[in-house]
């Protein structure tokens, strides 16, 4: 049947198939022939096809004609076409009343079809003409055609809100139908009328969860919003008895739901879990394949967080390594690494190397990214580990594939110094054989670094050297500069390199030679090689390119050099754990929360290469465009956006603070939800209330940047700037008021009445902190430095922190709160750990550095007991440091 369609419809050409819409047009209609052509325009459609305005316009009125048809089939092909022309096609309001005539037709069918076709059609300024029609359909006893109904006004919902909102009374009668698909799309509705109202959708959840619904989507769906509202509302905890109550439901897809909702709250215990994995474990047994595969994959993504509540479940787990669906296999597999203990690895190992060809790549870097963690979990079955990473290298692959593997061991060798020079011989035994230019290169680069350190040098230099005689010109300037490196960092194999870099000079590539030509400089002097390699910074790459970009494009900067000085540096230290946090929270899926667009634009520019730099860059850029900002000077600090509204009302605000030198610059990033209001002049007052120190008082109001106007879904920025008299660092708190002028407009095409009238919305207050003027910086080496501070200038204090559950809270939120840098590779704490040590550093607006050291122990009994001690050669500074944990 399939290649009878396909030899019917592939070789159609649009040009003749609206020629055969003639038929369209002969009396009497051909019902047969009407529906043959119709089926023909419709699979262009589908197979995105383009029809031009014109085209469109003239086939929508020739099927008009088709009205006339008392067939039922044709009618339901008419429908299809209309609405997939009602976007292209001119004045399609014209068939409305052949539509309105169907709506009152005895057939069920016709009349379903006839509501969806309608409301494809109509606009905002037409929909009160068929509301009669809608809402009496919503609660039709035939369920086809109250859940068309349903579903038409879930589209005319986002043009049509204040309308729709009207019939929420027969929205909710439908949500008690006995039709469990009126029942799904009833509930969909009802909660995107109510979704403004936080207390309106907590009474709909609770209602319905004593079990009044019949649909298994229905259900899915309450789930969905339950968890929802969990995530969003403190205090919501109590609705987590409906989860576990619907872990019971007879349906398996109720179940599953309920089981991944609980998975994913926040800060969730394991007594609590218990429930959700033992349903999911019921799971793993059953004969549905789709079942085994959701619950597997669920009980990976929970392993990753919380190992010990899946470990129950290993012994069903290790029965789907011999599944024949090998993507369940493979999250078998995956999960078990993540959950297994040392006396496990072996044989979970040679349990991988069974199937790892068998499976597509995808499902390869899964398990490559679950074998690294384990390597990092046990260090001591690191060698079992690189063995099985090298020899799957050598097998056929992708380049990500490829890449997974290589970033693993530079995991390994990175985190586990004793596998390093164990990892290297296989790399290099790689890169013999690599096809991939871009692992070649770095593999080398990591050579040239690591290489030298390692206790035998010599024996790299052999791979490195085959580069130089057998590669392409990347490869082979990749090759000197690690050869380069080994001649400046290890003095005993100096004058051979040199000889092979002399070699080098006859290469055909220019780069290569240049390359050479460097390293044959530096070396041919010892003084100028201890130089080169005590070389411990690096420019800002992202600012480097930035700067070249913002060069090529403005001509006029071309008439002088590129100056590099003003490209700020780093250091070597600083760059590697900058890259390696980041890949770190890419591989736990750490993502910033963010409710609003604005701020989640903000977030996503903050995740650059050096921490937060480029989206504090960023802001400078757009502030040097305004001129009450441009004189300002320098950004110190940019804070990270802070909502003051909820993400789903009228209008999203956030707020970013600026600290400037002896200036505060609040940004408020605006958005405007709703689309028939323009708002102008909008601005935003700040009342700051008084602290204790009476210092709020010296914050001025020097200047106020409004925005021109807010249309729907446009952002918006608004600058309130104030003079910190005599350079104070207040921590205070301002209430917030949203003012501008509401102005009506047609949605359709953004016009906006010429009179409005004042309105104002009032924000959350926005906390100032001492974090807010804390920079976070990078220490290297935190011991000396913390030594070179002195013990003259340290401030100690212990905390009882009853209320945080476990270290690892308490370490998250004391970075928050004092708004750090971590040192040393601190931030990391085990789930179980009742015992932690945290460093941090940071810079004071004025250029004071100040170090923390914060020691923690857990009790079960009395929580968290913290000793803080910070060193500031201002004491003032170091008490206010330690304060901010009170």
């Amino acid at each position: 049947m399939l290649s009878l369609d396909s030899s019917l419809y592939s070789h159609l050409d649009k040009s003749t198939v609206l020629q055969e819409a003639r038929v369209f047009n002969e009396t009497p209609i051909n019902a047969r022939k009407c529906r043959a052509t119709l089926t023909k325009i419709l699979y262009l459609i589908y197979q995105s096809e383009r029809l031009q305005t014109k085209e469109a316009t003239e086939t929508f009125f020739s099927i008009t004609k088709l009205f006339q048809s008392q067939d039922i089939p044709l009618r339901q092909a008419v429908y299809l076409l209309i609405k997939e022309l009602a976007t292209v096609a001119e004045d399609v309001i014209m068939v409305t009343a052949s539509l309105s005539k169907d709506l009152t037709a005895k057939s069920e069918i016709s009349k379903a079809n006839a509501i969806r076709a309608l409301c494809k059609i109509t606009d905002a300024s037409m929909i009160q003409g068929i509301e009669r029609f809608l809402k009496q359909a919503i609660v039709d006893k035939n369920h086809a055609i109250s859940s068309a109904a349903l579903v038409s006004s879930l589209h005319l919902f986002a043009n049509s809100k204040d309308v729709v909102r009207r019939w929420a009374n027969e929205v909710q009668e439908s949500v008690n139908s006995k039709g469990g698909i009126t029942q799904y799309h009833a509930l969909g509705l009802l909660y995107q009328i109510r979704q403004h109202d936080r207390m309106a959708v907590i009474k709909l959840v609770q209602s319905l969860s004593r079990g009044t619904l019949r649909s298994p989507l229905a259900y899915c769906m309450l789930v969905r919003y339950t968890a929802k509202i969990m995530d969003e509302e403190e205090g919501s905890r109590a609705l987590y008895e409906s989860l576990e109550g619907w872990l019971r439901h007879r349906n398996e897809m109720v179940v599953y739901e309920a089981a991944r909702a609980i998975c994913n709250i926040r800060d969730v215990t394991a007594k609590e879990l218990f429930p959700a994995v033992s349903a999911l474990q019921l799971m793993l047994v059953s004969h549905k394949g789709s079942l085994r595969f959701a619950a597997i994959r669920t009980l990976n993504k929970l392993a990753l967080s919380h190992p010990a509540s899946v470990a129950p479940c290993n012994l069903d787990m290790e029965n789907l390594i011999t599944d024949t669906n090998r993507s369940i296999a493979t999250y078998a597999i995956t999960t078990l690494l993540k959950t297994g203990n040392e006396a496990s690895v072996d044989r979970l190992m040679k349990q991988i190397t069974g199937f790892m060809s068998e499976i597509s790549d995808d499902f390869k870097i899964i398990v490559v990214d679950a074998i690294r963690s384990l390597c990092l979990k046990f260090p001591a079955k690191q060698s079992v580990m690189i063995n099985f990473l090298s020899n799957i290298l050598k097998d056929e692959g992708g380049y990500e594939f490829k890449r997974s593997i290589v970033e693993a061991i530079f995991d390994i060798i990175y985190h586990i110094p004793d596998a390093k020079e164990y990892a290297l011989c296989h790399l290099c035994e790689f890169i013999e054989d690599c096809e991939f230019t871009k692992l070649a290169v770095r593999i080398l680069y990591l050579l040239g670094v690591e290489g030298p350190k390692s206790s035998t040098p010599s024996k790299f230099i052999r791979y490195i050297y085959n580069r130089i005689i057998l590669e392409n010109a990347t490869v082979k300037a990749a090759a000197v500069s690690a050869m380069g490196h080994f001649a400046v960092e290890v003095p005993e194999l100096r004058p051979r390199i040199r000889v092979l870099l002399t070699r080098a000079m006859d290469d055909n590539d220019d780069e290569v030679r240049d390359r050479a030509a460097l390293f044959l400089r530096v070396t041919a002097n010892d003084e100028l090689a201890l130089k080169f390699a005590s070389l411990g910074e690096t420019f800002s790459w992202p600012t480097l390119e930035n700067g070249l970009v913002n060069y090529l494009a403005h001509p006029e900067l071309q008439r002088a050099p590129f100056d590099i000085a003003v490209v700020p540096t780093v250091s070597r230290a600083q760059e590697e754990a900058e890259k390696q946090r980041q890949k770190t929270a890419k591989q736990e899926n750490i993502a910033p929360s963010s409710k609003s667009a604005a701020a989640a634009a903000a977030a996503t520019a903050a995740a650059g290469p050096v921490g937060s730099g480029d989206a504090q860059k960023a802001y400078a850029a757009a502030m040097e465009k305004v001129p009450q900002l441009a004189m300002l000077g320098d950004i110190f600090k940019s804070s990270k956006p802070v909502d003051l509204t909820e993400s789903e009302t009228e209008y999203v605000v956030s707020c970013v603070k600026h600290v400037f030198k002896s200036h505060l610059v609040f940004q408020f990033n605006c958005r405007n939800t709703i689309n028939d209001v323009l708002l102008e002049n909008v601005t935003v007052t700040m009342q700051v209330e008084q602290n204790e120190d009476g210092t709020a008082g010296n914050l001025v109001l020097e200047g106020t940047v409004a925005a021109p106007q807010l249309a729907y879904d446009v952002p918006g920025v608004i600058y309130m700037i104030y003079k910190r008299n005599g350079n104070v660092t207040p921590v205070a708190t301002f209430g917030n008021t949203l003012k501008f002028i509401v102005k009506d407009c047609d949605p359709a095409t953004g016009e906006a009445d010429e009179e409005g009238y004042e309105d104002e919305y009032l924000l959350e207050d926005l906390e100032l902190t001492t974090a807010d003027y804390i920079l976070p910086t990078f220490v290297s080496d935190f011991g000396r430095a913390w030594e070179q501070v002195g013990e003259e200038h340290e401030l100690v204090e212990a905390f009882e922190l009853s209320a945080i559950p476990s270290v690892k809270a308490a370490v998250t939120q004391i970075i928050d709160i004092l708004g750090m840098e971590t040192c040393d590779g601190t931030s990391a704490v085990k789930d179980k750990a009742t015992t932690h040590t945290l460093l941090l550093a940071g810079m004071f607006v004025g250029g004071v550095g100040a170090l923390v050291r914060c020691r923690m122990a857990y009790d079960a009994s009395s929580g968290v007991t913290l000793e803080i001690a910070a060193r500031c050669t201002d004491p003032e500074i170091a008490e206010r440091i330690v304060n901010s944990i009170a």
